[in-house]
């Protein structure tokens, strides 16, 4: 079978960026959109950090720091360093490196540049053929509600409190306002197959689907729509989703994951060791679709694309 022409992948973090390096090896990278969450996106020491973005680029550019599969590999902390020394917020590590990549964000944003221009400069810059599109130019920021302080932002559970405190709520503040991208929204119209990349379904694809238009451009063409489960054997391959799940009332199971994504998805994707789920999924409207899913290797991730295209491929 023909692998689709264009592809459009509703990303998140590091699942996202680990299909995507798949995907890049099955379909042309010119064919292929990253739309990326940019709700944890946060603004410290001045600068514009997208998390996200940044995760994703570096790893398709070979980038990355393989051991916690964010960052750059070989970077030096000295900045950091400095900060920590004056006293400043030093939580929010930021390799040398990497804060160029922060400082030329930043101020091609003070020009008024879109951040859908800015990203398209940065991938270039990593010769990147990928289209990774940010799902807004307007600012979304996911909150959530932790005991003793109430809603604080997203990287400050995530990094900060490294996780370890129960959520009770999470928002999208400035999401109702916000317009999606015009790169966003063509992805989605033109792309022969859209992937819900397996990424945390409560922080990084819901702030997706909460921009006006994107759930809606999604469901409209549900049929040519397949998710992969980031949920494996009832926990989360990397990051809080289980522990997310669990405590705002969800299923920390394939089927939860199921439950939330069947009204956007025809087929779910699940892994092996959760194969015995696989009729109940079907039981509530969702083809599903059996095989290894933790992407140990770049050819793992490219067998997890194949099987995600030919799901939904005529």
């Amino acid at each position: 079978m023909e692998a689709p022409v264009t592809v459009a992948v509703l990303s998140g973090g590091v699942g996202a960026a680990r299909l995507l390096r798949g995907v890049q090896q099955v379909v042309a990278p010119e064919a292929i959109a990253a739309i990326v969450n940019t709700g944890d996106d946060v603004i410290l020491h001045g600068l514009h950090i997208s998390p996200d973005i940044d995760t994703i680029i570096y790893t398709l550019a070979d980038a990355v720091n393989p051991e916690t599969g964010w960052g750059l590999a070989g970077e030096t902390w000295q900045a950091m360093s400095m900060v920590e020394r004056y006293g400043g917020v030093s939580w929010f590590n930021l390799g040398d490196r990497d804060l160029g990549t922060h400082l030329y964000r930043t101020h091609r944003l003070g020009e008024g540049a879109t951040l859908t221009e800015v990203t398209g400069e940065i991938a270039r810059a990593w010769g990147l053929g990928v289209n990774i599109v940010p799902m807004s130019d307007d600012r979304v920021q996911t909150r959530v509600t932790v005991p003793d302080d109430g809603e604080i932002g997203f990287q400050e559970y995530f990094v900060e409190r490294r996780h370890g405190v129960p959520v009770s709520a999470v928002r999208f503040a400035g999401a109702e306002a916000a317009a999606l991208s015009p790169a966003a929204a063509s992805s989605l119209a033109t792309a022969d197959v859209v992937i819900v990349a397996p990424s945390n379904p409560l922080v990084s694809i819901a702030p997706l689907l909460a921009v006006p238009g994107l759930r809606d451009a999604v469901v409209a063409r549900r049929a040519t729509t397949v998710a992969v489960s980031p949920i494996v054997g009832g926990k989360a391959i990397k990051g809080p989703a289980e522990e997310l799940l669990r405590g705002l009332g969800h299923e920390a199971s394939a089927v939860g994951v199921a439950t939330m994504y069947r009204d956007i998805a025809s087929v779910l994707v699940i892994d092996q060791v959760d194969a015995e789920y696989a009729a109940d999924i079907e039981a509530i409207g969702m083809r599903c679709i059996v095989t290894d899913t933790i992407m140990s290797s770049p050819g793992v991730s490219a067998s997890l694309a194949r099987h995600c295209l030919d799901a939904v491929s005529a």
